[in-house]
C-alpha cells in the first residue's frame, strides 16, 4: 500500500512537471534554445529526432555536472533503464537492465541482454570493464530490440559509449576531484593535430574512494570493504591515408583494486515464522524439509555476522580484496570510396581478467566461501559498406566475433566441505546484415532490415566429479520494419516492429551435475544450452520541439519474449547451484523524457518510465521479472546566473527514482527478496569563467545518503543482500582547458 502510495506522488509530481504547458510559442528552428543533438544510433549520422527508436543521448561535457562518473550512473537518468553491480563481491562490474531485459549474473556462460558498444566495439563481458567516461563524446541509450543493427546480446537494448575523434578539437583538458570519503580523482585529455597527416590524443587518470566499512577480522587487509582504486589511459592516432581515407588506432587499459563490495548475510529469517508457530521444532530442520536452512541449524546466527552490514567478520583473506584488469586495441578504417558510397572497417581485440569472489557466510567460520578468478579473451571484426543515393539509402555489413573465457573457484568451501568449481566456454560468431531507408517524401520516411546469425557454443565444467563438455549451434533470422513521419510543426511519429534473438545459455553453475550417476561423457546430464532467445517489439513513439523551447519524446511499447531465461540460484549437492528457468515474458510499457526552458536561463529535465511485466506460468508459480522496477524517474532542474564580464554560475540538482523490485524471479514474501524503492539526489554548483578556459564546482552525489539494496538472493540456505557503494559524497572539481 504504502508503495502504491509512494508511487501515485512520484506520477503526480512529474505530471505537473512534464505535462504542464509551456507558453504558447510557434517552433521556429532560428529561435530554439536547443543545439540539434546528431546520434550515430542507426550507424549513420541522424538528427536523435529523426531515429525511430526509443533513444537518449548524453553529452560527454555534461556527464560531470549530473553526478555521473561511471556508466553505472547513467542507469539513474533514463526510463526504465537500472544499472546494478552486483558480481562476485566486485565493485567495478555493470549490468544493465532496460524494459525488465538484463543479466544477473556474470559467469562466462551467461550473456547480457543489454549490449554495450564503444566506437561500435561490443564489449561482451562487464566485469573488469568499468569504462571510464574522461574523454566520452556521446552516450546513447537504445531501449528495446536492437537486432538488425546491433545483432546478438541486444533483446533488452544497447549502450553506445562514443569516443573523442582525435583532432576534431585540438588543446587540452585537466581535472581534478576532492571530497569526502577520501574522494581524489585525476585525469586529462589532450588532442594534437600531426601535420596534415593526422591528430593524435591521449586520456589517462585515476579514481581513488574510500569504503564504507572495515574487515574486522582482518586488520591486515590493506584496504576497506567497499574501497576502490583504478588507473585507466587511451591512447588513439588517426592517420590520413588520403583525401577519402582515415585510419584510426587506438589502445586503452584500466587497472583497478578495491576492497570486497558491502553485503550482508541474514539467517535467522528464513524458518522464523515456522519456529514460531511449529508444535515439533524439528519439522523445522532444514534436514527435515523444513525452512531454516543448513547454516542455522548448524547454529549460526544473524549476530555471527558485523553488527553494521557495511563491515565485514570474514575471516577469509583470500576473498577481501578484488582485481581487474581490462585492454583492447581497435582499428578502424574510414574509406568514401565515391560520393554514395563509404565503407568502414572496424577491427578489435580485448582481453580482461579479474580476482574476486565471496565469503557467502559473512562470518569468520570458513563455512559458505567462493573464491573466484575469471578471463575473457574477444576478437571481433565488422565490415560496414553504405550508401547514400539521395531519397534512398543503406548500411550493410559483415560481422565476426569470437571469445574465448573461464572462471575458477579453487577451493570453493560450501557447509564447510572443500570442492572445486571451474567453467569455460568458446563462442564463435558470425553475421550478415543490411538496412534500407527510403524517402517516400520530404516528410515520410520507411525502412526495413535483416540480420542472419549463426553462433557456436562450446563449453566445459567440472563441479569436482570430473569433466563434462558440451557443444551447441544456433542460427536466427532479426528483422525490422519502421516509418517516420515529419510533421508541419517539426515533430516527427514513428512506428517500428523490431525483432531481437540472443542464442541460449548453458547454466552458470551447474551443480546439478553432482551425483549424476551416469558420469562425464553420457547425453542426459543437465549441462545443457536453453533455446534460442526471441524477441518482437511493436513501437511507437513521437519526438520534437513543439515550442522554441520545449523538447521531448514520448514511446509506447509493447514487447513478446521466447525462452527467455531466468538465472535461479540454490544450494543443492555440494554447491550453489544456478539453473535457468526458461519463461515466456509479455512487456507493456510508457516512456516520457523532457527538456523545457522556462526562461533562457533556468531549464527542467525530467523522464518517467513505466512497464508492466506479465511472465507465463511455470508449475502453478507465477514469476516475476527480476531486478525491474515497475516506475522509473527523474527531475533535473538547473539555473544559470550570469556575472556581467565575469562568467556565471549554476546551479544543478538530480533526481532520480527507482520502485521496488525483485532480486530474483519470485514475488513470494517469504522469500524475502523484495528490494525497496530509493531516490538518489545529486547536486552541483558551478562557477565558468568569463573566457570559460576553467571551471570550479562544489558538488555533492548522493546528498540523502540513500542506503539500499543491489540485490537480495535467497538460497534455501541463507539470503544473501548485496549492498549499494554509492553513500553520501560531497566535494571539489575543476577542470582547465587549454586550446
Amino acid at each position: 500500500m504504502q508503495n502504491k502510495f509512494a508511487s501515485s506522488i512520484v506520477v503526480a509530481a512529474l505530471s505537473a512537471a512534464v505535462f504542464a504547458p509551456a507558453p504558447a510559442v510557434a517552433q521556429n528552428n532560428d529561435t530554439s534554445l536547443f543545439e540539434e543533438i546528431q546520434v550515430t544510433a542507426q550507424r549513420r549520422e541522424q538528427s536523435i529526432y529523426e531515429v525511430p527508436v526509443a533513444l537518449s543521448a548524453f553529452d560527454g561535457d555534461s556527464l560531470a555536472q549530473q553526478g555521473i562518473v561511471n556508466i553505472q550512473d547513467v542507469g539513474k537518468f533514463v526510463p526504465n533503464l537500472n544499472i546494478t553491480e552486483f558480481s562476485a563481491g566486485h565493485t567495478s562490474s555493470s549490468n544493465p537492465f532496460i524494459r525488465g531485459i538484463g543479466l544477473q549474473d556474470h559467469l562466462i556462460t551467461t550473456d547480457p541482454g543489454v549490449s554495450v558498444y564503444v566506437d561500435g566495439v561490443y564489449l561482451g563481458r562487464q566485469v573488469g570493464q568499468n569504462w571510464n567516461i574522461t574523454n566520452i563524446e556521446r552516450i546513447e541509450v537504445l531501449r528495446g530490440p536492437q537486432g538488425t543493427l546491433y545483432g546478438r546480446n541486444s533483446i533488452g537494448g544497447a549502450i553506445n559509449i562514443i569516443t573523442k575523434t582525435p583532432g576534431v578539437d585540438p588543446g587540452a583538458r585537466v581535472s581534478i576531484e576532492y571530497g569526502s570519503r577520501e574522494r581524489l580523482n585525476g585525469d586529462f585529455y589532450g588532442d594534437a593535430l600531426l601535420g596534415d597527416w593526422g591528430a593524435v590524443s591521449i586520456t589517462g587518470g585515476f579514481k581513488n574512494r574510500d569504503g564504507l566499512g572495515d574487515f574486522l577480522n582482518l586488520p591486515n587487509s590493506g584496504l576497506r570493504v567497499g574501497e576502490q582504486q583504478e588507473v585507466f589511459g587511451r591512447l588513439a592516432f588517426r592517420l590520413n591515408l588520403s583525401d577519402d581515407a582515415t585510419l584510426t588506432i587506438a589502445a586503452d587499459m584500466n587497472e583497478g583494486e578495491g576492497g570486497l563490495r558491502p553485503y550482508t548475510t541474514l539467517y535467522d529469517e528464513l524458518g522464523a515464522a515456522c519456529r514460531a508457530t511449529a508444535a515439533v521444532p524439528s519439522d523445522c530442520l532444514a534436514v527435515n524439509g523444513g525452512p531454516n536452512g543448513a547454516v542455522y541449524d548448524a547454529g549460526y546466527r544473524n549476530s555471527d555476522t558485523s553488527f553494521d552490514p557495511y563491515d565485514n567478520n570474514t575471516g577469509q583473506a583470500s576473498q577481501a580484496l578484488v582485481s581487474n584488469n581490462a585492454e583492447g586495441v581497435s582499428l578502424t578504417l574510414d574509406w568514401d570510396m565515391s560520393a554514395e558510397n563509404a565503407l568502414r572497417i572496424i577491427a578489435s581485440q580485448r582481453q580482461s581478467e579479474y580476482k574476486a569472489g565471496l565469503d557467502d557466510d559473512g562470518f569468520v567460520d570458513d563455512f559458505l566461501s567462493f573464491p573466484e578468478t575469471g578471463f575473457a579473451d574477444q576478437t571481433s571484426v565488422e565490415i560496414q559498406w553504405s550508401g547514400d543515393y539521395g531519397n534512398w539509402d543503406f548500411v550493410s555489413g559483415l560481422y565476426y566475433f569470437t571469445e574465448d573465457g573461464g572462471n575458477n573457484q579453487d577451493p570453493t568451501i560450501f557447509l564447510t566441505f572443500p570442492g572445486t568449481f571451474f567453467l569455460t566456454q568458446d563462442v564463435t560468431s558470425q553475421a550478415l546484415f543490411a538496412n534500407f531507408g527510403f524517402d517516400v517524401s520530404d516528410q515520410l520516411r520507411i525502412s526495413a532490415g535483416l540480420r542472419y546469425t549463426e553462433d557456436e557454443k562450446t563449453a566445459f565444467t567440472n563441479v569436482g566429479n570430473g569433466l563434462y563438455d558440451d557443444n551447441v549451434e544456433y542460427d536466427e533470422v532479426s528483422w525490422d520494419l519502421s516509418a517516420n513521419f515529419t510533421m508541419d510543426n517539426g515533430m516527427n511519429v514513428y512506428g517500428s516492429i523490431q525483432s531481437g534473438y540472443q542464442s541460449g545459455q548453458y547454466p552458470a553453475r551447474p551443480f546439478c551435475l553432482f551425483g549424476d550417476p551416469d558420469g562425464p561423457g553420457n547425453d542426459n546430464d543437465c549441462f545443457k544450452a536453453s533455446e534460442n532467445i526471441t524477441a518482437i517489439n511493436y513501437e511507437v513513439g513521437i519526438k520534437g520541439e513543439p515550442f522554441d523551447n520545449f523538447q521531448m519524446a514520448a514511446t509506447v511499447f509493447f514487447t513478446q519474449y521466447s525462452d527467455l531465461p531466468y538465472q535461479v540460484s540454490t544450494t543443492a549437492g555440494v554447491g550453489f547451484n544456478t539453473v535457468n528457468l526458461i519463461v515466456d515474458q509479455d512487456s507493456l510499457g510508457f516512456e516520457w523524457e523532457n527538456t523545457v526552458y522556462f526562461t533562457e536561463n533556468f531549464l527542467l529535465q525530467a523522464s518517467l518510465g513505466y512497464i508492466d511485466v506479465d511472465v507465463d506460468e511455470q508449475g502453478g508459480v507465477k514469476p516475476v521479472a527480476p531486478l525491474t522496477p515497475e516506475l522509473t524517474a527523474s527531475l533535473s532542474p538547473e539555473v544559470h546566473f550570469p556575472i556581467s564580464g565575469a562568467g556565471e554560475v549554476v546551479i544543478r540538482a538530480d533526481w532520480s527514482y527507482r520502485d521496488d523490485m525483485f532480486g530474483e524471479p519470485s514475488s513470494d514474501p517469504a522469500r524475502q527478496t523484495l528490494i525497496a524503492s530509493r531516490d538518489i539526489l545529486n547536486a552541483n554548483i558551478s562557477y565558468i569563467s568569463a573566457d570559460g578556459t576553467w571551471t570550479a564546482a562544489l558538488y555533492g552525489r548522493n546528498v540523502t545518503d540513500e542506503r539500499y539494496d543491489n540485490a537480495r538472493l535467497n538460497t534455501g540456505d541463507y539470503l544473501l543482500v548485496i549492498l549499494s557503494n554509492d553513500a553520501s559524497e560531497f566535494g571539489l572539481r575543476f577542470t582547465k582547458d587549454f586550446n
